[in-house]
């Protein structure tokens, strides 16, 4: 892969959206962007998604305190759809926030995700910038889609089936398998 070709760079993106494909369980999930007819698909894994909500809202909290110019804006909303044919581009490793002042843009940077002997000057990397409001609305679509999974026990963090059930072998419960009653 050539260097220019490796720097995926959408200013600004006209859309950013998050969701996942399939039913609980067995989800696929997604970061997606566009720009003109450039559209970005990222294949990412529930925690990461999880993760960049939570690092999006602190962000722009952040944001408000040390550049309160241009913090207050409308309120978008949530449910942007993933846009069809989904074929991942690549697979997210590492995530960062940054922050253009002269343009009031929140940058979100998507390193790919490469094999352990794979050099990393051929990975690619995603750099998306984005309003304020596109990032308060990538958040909470993110908080959205995560809470849609299986529910956790209470008791383990591990993910349970329709009936309660821990998926594997929860240690808190030691192999009691009757109902969780909290006093």
């Amino acid at each position: 892969m050539d260097v220019p070709n490796r720097i995926i760079e959408l200013n600004p993106v006209s859309r950013i959206t998050a969701d996942a494909v399939g039913v609980p369980g067995q989800r696929t999930f997604y970061l997606q962007a566009r720009k003109g007819n450039t559209v970005l698909n990222i294949l990412c894994e529930k925690e990461q998604i999880n993760v960049l909500s939570k690092a999006l809202d602190e962000f722009l909290r952040e944001l408000k305190t040390r550049y309160p110019k241009g913090s207050n804006f409308s309120q978008l909303p949530i449910g942007l759809p993933l846009e069809t044919p989904i074929d991942p581009d690549f697979r997210a490793g590492k995530m960062g926030l940054g922050y253009d002042e002269d343009k009031n843009l929140v940058i979100l940077v998507v390193y790919e995700i490469g094999m352990e002997d794979e050099d990393e000057d051929n990975l690619r990397v995603a750099r998306l910038f984005c309003s304020r409001a596109q990032m308060d609305a990538l958040s909470r679509q993110a908080v959205e889609i995560v809470s849609r999974g299986r529910p956790i026990c209470p008791l383990c963090g591990k993910p349970m089936d329709s009936n309660g059930n821990v998926d594997g072998f929860c240690p808190r419960r030691n192999g009691h398998g009757d109902e969780i009653v909290f006093a």
